[in-house]
Order: C-alpha cells, then structure tokens, then sequence
C-alpha cells in the first residue's frame, strides 16, 4: 500500500529548500535527502523541479485570482455613485490590514513567488499580478473619467507603473519577512503614503 505521508515529507522539504535557496539553486537531491525519500519516489510524484514548485504556489495563485474576480464589477452601472467610486479609491488601514491577512495566511507560498521564483515559470509573477489588478483598476477608472468624476488624464501605462510602485508595498514586508508588529505600522504608514483620490483627480464626496 502506498505511503501517503511521502507526499507530505516530499513538499515539506521542498517549501524549505526553495524558501532557503531559491528555485534555481535547489537541489531535487537535497529535497529528497531531507524527505527521506528516493530520487525515483519523488520522480514517480513530480516530473520535474518546475511541477514540484507549481504545486506550493498554485493554491496562492488561484486564491489571489478568486480576490481580483470577485472585486470585479459592472463600473458602467448607472446605480453606481460619485461615492462608490470614491470609496473603491480608498487606501484606508483597514483595506491594507485585509490584504495583509490574506497574504499572512498564504505566507509561505506568497513568499516563494515574490521573493524564490527566479528561473521558474513564475519568475515574472510581480509583473503579471500588478497588470492584472492595474486592467481591472483601469477600467475602474475610465468609467469615473467618462462620467467626469475625475481630473487628471492617466493612461494604461502609467497606472500600471503607479499601482507597480503601489503593490512594491505590499510585496516588500514578505520579502524582508516582516513580523505581524512590522505589518501593523507598514499598513498606517503606506496609507498615509499613497493617495489614489489626489493621483486620479477625486473631489472628496459632498455628504
């Protein structure tokens, strides 16, 4: 009967040797070393070191996208208000202080691909997240620009280069492994950092 626990060993080790060294330095022989398992018991499981590292980021990966899927609307809806649009701009402590759980519980994997995924499938993975949240965020606010809602005329490319420096915030306590304290002020400090509502042209909303 088969060793179900050898899966288990197989990944523990390797989180650590890819956490530790990176993708391209790890070693599949050191992994296997530390599982306590053959070259072929892991072969017979993961074809190769790419497979092997998918298989520890692509919960992350799919949870990020269920995120962004969900936060996508209609922005053309005419029941949608100069509020509504002022408050999807804003960069409160409490809607860093959501993402930062969110990526908390997901440390590890969210580790491995901000910080050990050079030479992987996954080496471009900051580069590929900002731009699908940037085309999401651009048709955002195109919706509010047609409307008149906002001032200033902003392209594609340079939203993407702004939300770029923007998730550099959220990618850097990860990578510099930030205690939950360091998280905590990260978040009140990188609100008072960023203002989409005076980079977009917002008026503050007449109550």
């Amino acid at each position: 009967m088969p060793d179900k626990n050898i899966d288990k060993k197989i990944l523990d080790s390797a989180k650590k040797e890819f956490l530790n060294k990176g993708f391209a330095n790890a070693s599949l022989r050191y992994i296997c070393a530390e599982a306590g398992v053959t070259t072929g018991a892991l072969y017979k499981r993961y074809s190769k070191k790419e497979e092997l590292f998918q298989v520890l980021v692509q919960d992350v990966i799919d949870d990020i996208e269920d995120v962004i899927a969900a936060k996508s609307i209609d922005y053309d809806d005419p029941k949608l208000t100069y509020k509504d649009f002022y408050d999807m701009w804003s960069l409160t402590e409490g809607y860093l202080e959501w993402w930062y759980d969110f990526l908390s519980q997901r440390r590890d994997g969210f580790k491995l691909l901000v910080k050990c995924s050079e030479g992987s499938q996954y080496q471009n993975f900051q580069h590929d997240l900002v731009e699908r949240i940037c085309k999401e965020s651009y048709k955002c606010y195109c919706a509010a620009a047609k409307r008149g809602m906002v001032r200033n005329d902003i392209s594609h490319r340079e939203l993407h280069v702004l939300t770029t420096s923007f998730w550099s915030t959220m990618y850097e306590p990860f990578i510099h492994d930030f205690t939950e304290e360091e998280i905590q002020l990260h978040c009140r400090l990188t609100a008072q950092f960023i203002d989409w509502h005076r980079v977009l042209g917002f008026r503050e909303p007449q109550i």
